[in-house]
């Protein structure tokens, strides 16, 4: 038998053994090239389409590809942040998967190298995948691959390596030294600030390609043919921490499924109206302010809304009749919905017969004196009363298609939501907050109740289960509007109390008892708070 270096030539150096780095070494090593993949994705989405970003491709692939169970959840649990929750766990699983692979180069660099390709090719995927996907959008999965792989590549290869030396204790068998590690360390780290440099100045650009600020600001919105009528004094009921009657655009809620906001220009923006139909349309911007704009105070609400839940607001809409365009298109024998589509894809329907029921729906172009902002779909959305935002709310809008039920299931319908989405009936408790303290005597009770399309005709209180109270309500602003009221709670006692809170609409129906969650089309129940009263 021979040792290991008895075949080396006379006179040759004995052949250096590469010694892996360590887990923790390998394991930066592979952080270091997923930051890279992020930063290269970022970059080329940049010039290509922010959608087109491994991780915002990968994401909604997630949340259209989430059971309704679980994005419900999602609503409830997190609300308007259930996005940057979806995000940071993304990059979480990111993280740790690349810490693993780096572990694993550090012994077959060729695998590791192939199962980031593979997640480079799962973003190309998602990124194909969404509607009105481009052949580009596959380009910055690519380039997040490419980063990956070389950085993994350089970081856990020879190339950071010096020449062999000599190690005493283990005779003429020649190591590589400790160096290695500190230069992979070193250079892990600077891989790491540099992608996340590139990636925030990716982001940067992408924010100022896609800014259409300027745009919105230059829009100039004509007075409305068909005003509102002034709100009643008295539609407000004014007790402290009760919500302001008409919501601060600022404060109302975001519920969709954009990763990344539509950014649409005005000037090159077109809707097209087709399908059952006599005469297709298609109007830009300025046709659409010269159709003559109307008001309309209307207070919408989220499916998604728990009993008691923060999702709905009130606000005076501005736009053009939706039923009017309708009319002036021709609805043919046989239509039974309206599929608006948005610029990124999303796909709402709404019943033909609620449209042209008499109600005034609205393609909208601002929200209390300005034109919408980005987030609520800027420049054009519809809004319909009595509908839940699901079934009727399409943000950035682009695409009118009427058609009927067979024909085509919009985005929530396939997913099991009921296609009418009438809005149930409402009534929560505002004050006093939940597990509130409250003084004893007299305690004022108050909140908002609503049944869009319908209008609010009672409400009452009870406490403990006793006999319902009559509440005071607010002026009535019209059935397409919230009701806020106010109840006196005579003789609180010391002690836990619950309170509780039911609604009769227009119609003289009460609010059933029943608690049903939102799915499929839309939560029943009592309201209720437990307060103390100390």
């Amino acid at each position: 038998m021979t040792d290991e270096t008895s075949s080396s030539p006379p006179g040759a150096l004995p052949r250096a053994r590469t010694r892996a780095a360590g887990p923790a070494v390998a394991a930066l090593c592979g952080l270091a090239a997923a930051a890279a993949a992020v930063g290269a994705g970022e970059a080329a989405a940049a010039f290509t389409r922010p959608q087109a970003s491994p991780v915002v491709a990968i994401g909604s692939a997630a949340i259209d590809l989430a059971p309704t169970a679980v994005k419900a959840w999602a609503v409830q649990r997190f609300g308007t942040g259930d996005k940057t929750v979806l995000l940071g766990g993304i990059y979480t699983v990111m993280g740790l998967a690349a810490a693993a692979l780096g572990v694993l180069a550090g012994r077959r660099r060729g695998a590791a190298a192939a199962l980031f390709t593979a997640f480079g090719g799962l973003g190309a995927w998602a990124a194909l995948a969404r509607p009105q996907a481009l052949p580009t959008d596959l380009l910055p999965s690519a380039a997040a691959a490419g980063g990956a792989v070389a950085v993994l590549w350089w970081l856990v290869g020879p190339a950071l390596s010096p020449g062999p030396s000599l190690d005493p204790s283990l005779g003429s068998g020649p190591v590589r030294p400790a160096g290695p590690e500190r230069r992979r360390v070193l250079a892990a780290g600077a891989t790491i600030g540099a992608a996340a440099a590139l990636g925030t100045a990716a982001r940067v650009l992408s924010d100022r390609r896609g800014d259409v600020s300027a745009a919105r600001a230059a829009v100039r919105l004509p007075p409305p043919l068909r005003p509102a009528p002034p709100l009643p004094r008295a539609a407000g009921a004014t007790v402290p921490g009760l919500p302001p009657f008409i919501t601060p655009t600022t404060d109302f809620y975001r519920v969709d499924t954009a990763l990344t906001l539509p950014r649409i220009d005005p000037r090159t923006w077109s809707l097209r109206l087709h399908g059952l139909v006599d005469r297709p349309l298609l109007i830009g911007f300025d046709d659409l302010l010269a159709l003559g704009l109307e008001e309309l105070d209307h207070t919408l609400s989220c499916v998604s809304n728990e009993v008691g839940g923060p999702y709905a607001g009130t606000t005076r809409w501005l736009g053009a009749s939706l039923p009017a365009l309708l009319r002036r298109a021709g609805v043919r024998s046989g239509a039974e919905q309206l599929v608006g589509r948005s610029q990124d894809g999303m796909t709402i329907g709404t019943p033909v017969e609620t449209l042209l029921d008499g109600r005034r729906a609205l393609l909208a172009v601002a929200m209390n004196g300005e034109a919408l902002p980005v987030e609520h779909g800027f420049p054009c959305r519809t809004v319909v009363p009595g509908l839940y935002g699901y079934t009727s709310a399409t943000k950035w809008l682009v695409d009118l298609e009427v058609t009927t039920f067979a024909a085509r299931d919009p985005y929530w319908v396939r997913r099991g939501w009921d296609r009418t989405g009438e809005v149930r009936t409402a009534s929560r408790i505002d004050v006093p907050a939940p597990f509130a303290r409250v003084p004893p005597g007299d305690v004022t009770v108050a909140g908002t109740a609503w049944a869009t399309h319908r209008g609010i005709a009672a409400v009452e209180v009870r406490v403990d289960g006793g006999p319902w109270r009559q509440a005071e309500l607010a002026a009535d602003a019209g059935p397409d509007l919230w009701r806020q009221w106010t109840h006196t709670w005579t003789g609180a006692a010391p002690g836990t109390h619950r309170l509780e809170a039911r609604a009769t609409d227009g119609t003289g129906a009460v609010q059933p008892a029943t608690r049903t969650p939102p799915y499929p089309s839309g939560a029943t129940g009592w309201h209720s708070v437990v307060v103390t009263v100390t």
